[in-house]
């Protein structure tokens, strides 16, 4: 298994990681308990290193979920979990006072099972919450030995210098794929210039660049796809386009779609490691093999020159929305 540095913190993982999110919320009724324990198994002995879950995800359930897979493999692995999002009266409140973040971090050790958690981040930033006073926190926990890194989730880079000048930050997580290059244009010239790293989510476009999603497909109640306006029918047929671009380039490599796009990513910049999730091991598999696939500088600029042809339809959340409102500034 290939491995990467997060920044210059000297945290080193699997050059893919593992989201295990889906796994038990956010894509429908959570899957069976005992397989997923038994696929995060089959991704340890393939060399992944590296787990994403979230205090939020469940809530709980996930937290706990993943810290009883991996408690055999204390010390081989890095678990990285988040604080920030808080489930009051059925909906989800940014609460990064510094009381709940000690709370979160004593809940999270227990459910994961470890003595200290490898990378916390918070969640989604708190606008009540200097991220100074956040960061503050942050490094007495660390004195205290609980957190060995932190990150943040979809700030923006404003918060990430104020941040990163109190506590050194090792990694931010935010979306980034084929279909939302955003952080193109500010927060990837800042992490390098930061030495921080960068972990991409849903960076198969929550599915959508593997090809298997067309305007007939339909989500359970419970899968957030249902309310993204690039889910909705009209928009995933517009965006067709995109995915024939990649199917194409995947004929070409003798690749998928999906280990096209995930190797378009860790093209990008030698500290970015994508965190795709699955519940399925072949898609596992898949995901590992995009590691066997370079794309040369030349075939990179053609698949750019490309993508910059086309109109990506659809916001990534729904306007107005509590989801757009938390991307930090």
């Amino acid at each position: 298994m290939q491995k990467r540095q997060l920044g210059k913190s000297g945290l080193e993982v699997s050059a893919i990681g593992l989201g295990c999110m889906g796994m038990s919320y956010g894509y429908g009724p959570a899957a069976d308990k005992n397989e997923m324990i038994a696929l995060i198994h089959a991704a340890v002995e393939r060399g992944v290193t590296f787990f994403d879950t979230a205090e939020v995800y469940g809530p709980y359930v996930n937290e706990e979920l993943v810290g009883e897979a991996l408690a055999p493999f204390k010390g081989e692995v890095v678990i990285a979990t988040k604080f920030g999002i808080q489930l009051k009266d059925g909906k989800q409140v940014l609460d990064s006072k510094p009381e709940t973040i000690r709370r979160s971090v004593e809940g999270s050790l227990k459910r994961l099972r470890v003595e200290a958690i490898d990378l916390y981040y918070q969640h989604r930033v708190d606008p009540d919450v200097p991220i100074e006073e956040v960061a503050g926190v942050i490094q007495d926990l660390m004195k205290e030995g609980k957190i060995r890194h932190w990150g943040l989730s979809e700030a923006g880079v404003q918060t990430i210098r104020r941040a990163h000048a109190v506590e050194p930050l090792t990694a931010v997580q935010s979306e980034y794929s084929l279909w939302w290059r955003s952080p193109e244009e500010e927060l990837l010239p800042a992490l390098e210039e930061l030495g921080i790293g960068f972990v991409p989510f849903s960076p198969l476009g929550k599915g959508f660049l593997t090809g298997a999603i067309d305007r007939n497909a339909t989500f359970a109640e419970s899968d957030f796809r249902r309310i993204v306006p690039r889910f909705q029918p009209e928009n995933l047929e517009a965006n067709q386009v995109l995915v024939e671009l990649i199917k194409r380039f995947a004929a070409e490599k003798q690749a998928t779609p999906a280990q096209i796009a995930l190797a378009w990513l860790l093209a990008q910049k030698p500290w970015i490691v994508p965190i795709p999730g699955t519940r399925k091991l072949e898609r596992l598999e898949e995901n590992l093999g995009a590691l066997e696939v370079v794309l040369t500088a030349e075939e990179l600029q053609r698949l750019n020159d490309a993508l910059a042809n086309i109109d990506i339809a659809g916001d990534r959340y729904p306007a107005g929305s509590d989801f757009a409102k938390r991307v930090s500034k």
